[in-house]
């Protein structure tokens, strides 16, 4: 795995926090009666008046800034003229470069907040962050880059009781995280999942995107006539949650959260490493 310097690795989270406070506007802002494309716009417009590049136009064939997600599409949804109503879940995507460093983020929100959320939705948004936290305290100095996969299945499966839900999950097959730097998307592949082998010792100064995909239902999609849009195959809804995540001496560093991630893995009793 590649492992960037002190520099390098605070160049990338000058990146995280635009990518932070995109996604932190965009959770204040959204509204029922909006389309997915209004999100784009104004994501776009929040990254460039703070002197970033949003990523993804530099993703061959795509031109948008975010991808937005609704309901059964649960990754890369195209913005466009869809309407937002209460109730709906929305996975947004959001990539932003500082000076050829990338941060890339995901969060799944509520339109028209908790209360107009179904109680299956609620959950399912609460495990799969729960999962997404104990997957980034995974990303350790002297582990393996497989144990990010096999502690967030664990905790999805293994941690059902706790949530009151009797029927597992599905983590969305075929896709996952990556390696992030000065391109995007990088090698290497971050599993969801358990995997056969343990992966590439991880060293400090490594940096991930670590994105589990859960889903109500099935752990199968397909890609829309779009040549995008990824939906479940039984139309059961999913979020999906997203961080760039940097491994430090002294614990992992959240660069595209605005605290670090202290009060996420801090809460959970795990160590966080920002800044090292």
């Amino acid at each position: 795995m590649p492992a960037r310097t002190p520099e390098q690795v605070g160049a990338m989270r000058v990146a995280g926090v635009v990518v932070a406070e995109t996604l932190a506007m965009l959770t204040e802002t959204i509204r029922a009666g909006e389309s997915t494309a209004d999100l784009d716009a104004r994501a776009n417009a929040f990254i460039r008046e703070r002197g970033a590049l949003p990523s993804f136009p530099d993703v061959p064939g795509y031109r948008h800034t975010l991808c937005v997600s609704v309901n059964e599409q649960i990754v890369h949804g195209i913005p466009g003229e869809r309407r937002l109503v209460d109730g709906d879940l929305v996975s947004i995507d959001c990539g932003a470069s500082v000076e050829g460093w990338h941060g890339d983020a995901a969060i799944t929100v509520v339109v028209g907040g908790e209360d107009a959320a179904r109680p299956e939705d609620r959950q399912l948004l609460a495990d799969a962050t729960d999962a997404l936290w104990w997957g980034i305290d995974a990303f350790r100095v002297g582990g393996r880059l497989f144990d990010i996969g096999a502690a967030i299945q664990t905790r999805l499966w293994d941690g059902l009781p706790e949530s009151g839900r009797t029927e597992e999950y599905g983590i969305l097959d075929g896709y996952e995280g990556h390696g992030i730097g000065r391109e995007m998307h990088e090698s290497p592949g971050v599993p969801n999942v358990c995997v056969r082998g343990r992966g590439p010792k991880i060293r400090a100064g490594a940096t991930v995107a670590i994105e589990p995909m859960v889903t109500l239902g099935t752990d199968q999609g397909h890609v829309m006539s779009d040549g995008w849009t990824v939906v479940t195959t039984d139309g059961s809804r999913g979020v999906h949650v997203e961080h760039t995540v940097a491994a430090t001496p002294y614990g992992p560093w959240v660069l595209t959260a605005l605290d670090g991630g202290r009060a996420e893995l801090e809460r959970r009793g795990f160590p966080c490493g920002a800044p090292f």
